[in-house]
Order: structure tokens, then sequence, then C-alpha cells
């Protein structure tokens, strides 16, 4: 999904995959958000980056925090309310399609 920074970015980062994409399932479940895209950053760092008003990305970085915390290693979380529009390019380098 293309970021255009037209809604507030949250993000967290995990040691694996693993805990990467429970955080994402938990992210997604606990508000209403969409999946920008993540990223395999190497030194098995891996990055999800979610979208929406700033109230639904906070409550989904916490919750997805929380539960990539209970099976591993999250070394970061961030949410940008309104974040600069050229932003989107950086985040939206490896675009994900969802139908």
């Amino acid at each position: 999904m293309r970021y255009r920074g037209e809604n507030a970015l949250g993000l967290i980062e995990t040691l694996g995959m693993v805990p990467a994409l429970y955080g994402a399932d938990s992210m997604l479940k606990a508000a209403d958000v969409e999946l920008v895209s993540y990223e395999n950053i190497g030194s098995t760092l891996v990055t999800v980056m979610v979208k929406g008003d700033v109230a639904a990305v906070q409550a989904a970085v916490e919750a997805g925090a929380a539960a990539a915390e209970r099976i591993g290693k999250v070394t970061a979380k961030n949410v940008m309310a309104r974040p600069e529009p050229r932003v989107g390019d950086i985040v939206s380098v490896h675009d994900i399609d969802v139908e």
C-alpha cells in the first residue's frame, strides 16, 4: 500500500520475523489501521508500518509492541502523528499489494 503522508504512521521494530508478524497481526486486530509495509532491515531487525488516524495508530502500536514483546524483543516503536509527505517515498519502497 502506498503511503503518502495523509495519515498518522505507526512503526514497531523487532528482533526477528516471528515477533514482527505477531506484532503486525495484533496491530491490525487492535484498531482500524492499514498495513503500509514491512522492512527486513538486516541484522534480524524487522520494521512493520501501519497507517490510520492518530488514536487508532497509537492503540495499534501499543498492542503490537506488547504482543511482540511477549514472544521476542521489541527494539523500537513510534507514532508519527503528521509526518512530512515525502516520508512516504521512504516507507513505500516495498509496497504491499492488499486485496
